[in-house]
C-alpha cells in the first residue's frame, strides 16, 4: 500500500464564516455522528495510510479527541488537522491532541495582519488566536503546514505573509487561489482576484520561502502562470487521494477534480505543460473568461 490519503470531512460547522468559504452553502448540513466516522475511518484504512480531518472546523466537535484517537488505534501513520486554529490557541488543548495522536497541523491563515484575517474570517480575534496557535505547536514541536487562500483583499500582501510565516517558524506554506464557490460565489466581486495580477505576488511570495529554505508552494495556479515556479505547484506533490464528504465517497479525488472540478482551454493543447496542467477551477473563467491563459511554447 502506498501512501494513500483519505480527507474525511467531519462535517460543515464552523466557528468562522470566511468570506470565501467554498462549503458555505453545505453549512445545513451539519455534521457527521461519532460512530459514522469511525466506520468510515475503519474503512479508508484498508486502502490508506494516512488521514486528514477536515471540515467545516473540527476542533469544535466534542468528540475529535476521541476520533483521533481511534485513528491512532488504527494505525494511520499521519494524522493532519486541518484547522482555521482558533482552539489550538489554547496549549492545553495542543497537547490533549498531540497526546491522543495527531502528528500533523495545517491551520488556515488569510492575512499579516489581525485587520485582514479578520475581514476575511469575519470573526474579530480570529488572527491572534490563529498567530498563536502556531507558536504552541511549534513549541510543542509538531509539524505545521499552513494554508492562505489567495482573494482580491489579501494578494498584494502575500510577500508580508510569507515573512511572517517563515518567522513563526513553520514547516511549510501553501497559496491557494480561491475556488469561487460557497461564499466565494456570492462575494465573487470582492473576492476573486484577475489570477494573472495575483501570479506576481504569488511568486514573490513563495520566493521569500524559496529563499529562507522553506518548504512552499501554490494550489489551483496553472501553470502558464507560474513560469520560473513550475517546480512549486502543489499538484505536483498532492498524494493519491480518497475524500469522504457528508453526501458522497470519492475513492479517486484526483480523477474527480480533474473532471469536474477545473478546466482547460483550446489553447491548451499547444502548451509544452497540457499534459500535466490541471487548468484552474472552472468556475473562475465561467466569469472571467480564458484570455489570460496563454500556451507556453514547446
Amino acid at each position: 500500500m502506498g501512501d494513500k490519503r483519505v480527507d474525511i470531512k467531519l462535517g460543515y460547522l464552523c466557528n468562522n464564516n470566511c468570506r470565501f468559504c467554498v462549503v458555505a452553502d453545505k453549512r445545513y448540513q451539519g455534521n457527521k455522528n461519532t460512530l459514522r466516522i469511525k466506520k468510515e475511518l475503519k474503512e479508508a484504512k484498508k486502502r490508506c495510510s494516512e488521514v486528514v480531518f477536515t471540515g467545516g472546523e473540527v476542533t469544535v466537535r466534542q468528540d475529535i479527541l476521541e476520533l483521533v484517537s481511534y485513528a491512532k488505534e488504527l494505525g494511520f501513520k499521519i494524522i493532519q488537522l486541518q484547522t482555521n486554529g482558533r482552539m489550538l490557541s489554547y496549549i492545553k488543548f495542543c497537547k490533549e491532541l498531540i497526546k491522543a495522536g495527531a502528528n500533523e497541523f495545517s491551520p488556515a491563515i488569510h492575512g499579516h495582519t489581525p485587520e485582514l484575517h479578520d475581514y476575511l474570517t469575519r470573526s474579530k480575534g480570529s488572527f491572534n488566536q490563529t498567530v498563536q496557535a502556531i507558536k504552541n505547536l511549534k513549541k510543542l514541536k509538531q509539524k505545521v503546514i499552513t494554508n492562505t487562500v489567495v482573494t482580491k483583499p489579501n494578494y498584494r500582501h502575500l510577500p508580508e505573509i510569507a515573512k511572517m510565516l517563515i518567522d513563526l517558524g513553520v514547516d511549510q506554506y501553501q497559496f491557494a487561489f480561491v475556488h469561487a464557490n460557497g461564499n466565494a460565489r456570492k462575494n465573487f466581486d470582492s473576492i476573486v482576484p484577475v489570477m494573472s495580477l495575483a501570479a506576481p505576488y504569488i511568486k514573490k511570495g513563495l520566493g521569500i520561502g524559496i529563499k529562507a529554505n522553506v518548504k512552499c508552494m501554490a494550489e489551483a495556479m496553472p501553470y502558464c502562470m507560474m513560469e520560473g515556479y513550475e517546480k512549486y505547484i502543489s499538484e505536483n506533490y498532492i498524494p493519491l487521494t480518497e475524500v469522504w464528504e457528508l453526501d458522497r465517497k470519492d475513492t479517486d479525488f484526483l480523477k474527480t477534480k480533474k473532471t469536474e472540478g477545473k478546466t482547460k482551454f483550446p489553447q491548451c493543447k499547444k502548451c509544452k505543460y497540457d499534459e500535466i496542467c490541471e487548468g484552474p477551477w472552472r468556475e473562475y473563467p465561467k466569469k472571467m473568461g480564458d484570455e489570460e491563459f496563454k500556451a507556453v511554447k514547446k
